[in-house]
């Protein structure tokens, strides 16, 4: 096997994994077997106990690992499901090393840092490597370079590199600033966080040049002399509008030559044709589509964030352009609509997803009412099925106190509740991996739009939840008009729930957005889109 490790400076969020998942494309699309592994350098065990808005969507794996946003874009490039493999935080790498001391597993030696831990590093990396049979493993190291939590990811990169000199290339994505003051791009902090590289031991093969323009060629002759690279290894990575340019603009740059041939790999099979396609596709997309997304995980400070929502944002995209629309997305505080439902009328479709706890649940609840009342489109992921059942419940049953337990336990009308493996958990204080998760079979009702939608009677889809649609509640809520469009093959557990006789109102109680990808939009988000383009402002 090969490997490829790639690391970011001078700033975080700089697209390492939109990198990564370029690169697997491309040189899958030049025949080889890839497959990537992000390395987290937080201590938390997995990404399931992680704020979204400060550490990103929590992206579920059909195996039930909750993992960092960036598994996502793997998946949607390389159009395959990952597993648990592909994904390694340093807690979970310290966690294994310290469960085998306890067990007398190092046969009572020292255990120290490194090799141990390193150790541990590389064996996940040819894990990846091997369960998938690859040709090449990519390894995303997070954080910054320079930074001391990521040392260990990069010291394993040292060692593997040592052992085997043929077979590993260091790909650094640094970033080239342009101050307004100054009107000039500077290379400088690229130069310093190449030097953080060289301080570990490290020296990039390969540079990607972030900026917010293209690196002309003084820029680059520059950063190959202070970096001891030749201009050809220097790749501009300019800001893009769609994130699916990335990997033409590498292709444009020969980045994937440049890999083939540093590894000594065989010569690429072109094969770009229907990305190309797409990517035109976005490129000349006109009509607009107008959509809303009603959350509450959107504020950092003075800032909107978009990604702890970041695979519904885009599985819309899919479905847009799947059908030559333009999206224009739009975050609404769902606080405010409780205020001022009215403000909605201005979309031609909403979106309530995926969520947990009070703050923010009655504006959603307004929401959905609001698109209920006036047909405009509405999907439900997850929480918004939940809620769109309270809904419901409250405003066509008339059951006032209609809730959750997970917000009123004392409601008389507990149309959703915890699941009966879920309150023994919640009770010991056990959150970290616990929810229902992972692909699970659902059976969708004849005569129903989600079947129409998917054409077939039984899908698998991806869950995060703890609680559920309580049927106790269901003869009464079905006869009131609400249909049960899909099921538990045991029929135990709704799943999707529709009304009829409106445009487009369908829910789910898992998250369709999960596994859709840009050649391959999910059926749920492209009846939602076709719904939407029909709606008149």
């Amino acid at each position: 096997m090969k490997y490829i490790f790639i690391s970011g400076g001078v700033i975080s969020g700089i697209g390492k994994g939109i990198a990564t998942a370029s690169i697997s494309l491309l040189l899958k699309k030049a025949g080889l077997k890839v497959t990537p592994i992000k390395m987290d350098p937080y201590l938390n065990i997995d990404a399931g106990t992680m704020n979204p808005i400060i550490h990103g969507e929590v992206f579920v794996l059909d195996d039930g690992t909750e993992t960092d946003q960036d598994l996502g874009h793997y998946e949607r490039f390389l159009n395959e499901s990952l597993d648990k493999t592909n994904i390694a935080t340093q807690g979970a790498i310290y966690n294994s090393v310290l469960q085998r001391e306890r067990n007398l597993e190092y046969d009572g030696e020292c255990v120290d840092v490194v090799t141990y831990i390193t150790n541990e590093i590389l064996s996940r990396i040819q894990e990846a490597g091997r369960g998938k049979n690859a040709d090449v493993v990519l390894i995303e190291i997070g954080g910054t370079a320079g930074e001391y939590q990521n040392v260990l990811f990069l010291e394993a990169n040292r060692l593997l590199k040592l052992k085997k000199p043929n077979d590993v290339l260091h790909v650094h994505i640094t970033y080239l600033p342009i101050p307004p003051s100054l009107g000039e791009m500077k290379s400088k902090p690229a130069q310093m966080s190449v030097r953080d590289l060289n301080s570990v031991g490290i020296q990039p093969d390969i540079i990607l040049a972030r900026s917010s323009q293209s690196l002309d060629q003084m820029r680059i002759k520059k950063l190959a002399i202070s970096t001891g690279l030749e201009p050809e290894d220097i790749i501009s990575a300019p800001d893009v509008s769609n994130v699916y340019e990335v990997p033409l603009k590498y292709e444009a740059g020969n980045l994937t030559k440049r890999i083939l041939k540093k590894l000594k790999l065989r010569q690429p099979k072109k094969d770009m044709i229907e990305w190309r396609q797409y990517v035109k596709r976005v490129e000349e997309a006109k009509d607009e589509v107008k959509i809303g997304i009603v959350g509450k995980y959107f504020a950092s400070g003075h800032f909107t964030l978009s990604d702890a929502y970041i695979s519904v944002i885009e599985a819309i995209k899919h479905a847009s352009y799947n059908q030559d629309l333009k999206p224009v997305i739009s975050w609404v505080d769902s606080e405010k609509v409780l205020q001022n439902p009215t403000m909605l009328k201005e979309y031609q479709g909403i979106i309530v997803p995926g969520g947990f706890g009070s703050r923010g649940v009655e504006g959603k609840i307004k929401a959905i009412a609001y698109a209920r009342e006036n047909n405009i489109p509405y999907l439900g992921l997850c929480y918004g099925m939940q809620l769109a059942t309270i809904e419901f419940a409250r405003n066509v049953l008339g059951w006032e106190d209609a809730n959750t337990t997970e917000i009123d336990p004392e409601t008389k009308h507990p149309v959703i509740h915890i699941m009966n493996d879920q309150q023994k958990k919640l009770l010991e204080h056990n959150y970290g991996g616990t929810m229902r998760l992972g692909a699970w079979d659902c059976v969708l009702a004849a005569k129903t739009l989600s079947r129409e939608l998917y054409g077939k009677s039984k899908i698998s889809e991806r869950h995060r939840h703890r609680y559920e649609f309580n049927n106790a509640f269901k003869n009464q809520l079905v006869r009131a008009g609400l249909v049960l469009a899909g099921t538990s093959p045991d029929g135990k557990l709704v799943e999707v729930i529709e009304l009829p006789n409106h445009p487009f109102f369908v829910a789910t109680q898992f998250h369709p957005e999960l596994k859709s990808r840009p050649l391959a939009p999910h059926p749920m988000f492209v009846g939602f889109v076709k719904a939407a383009r029909q709606t008149t402002l």
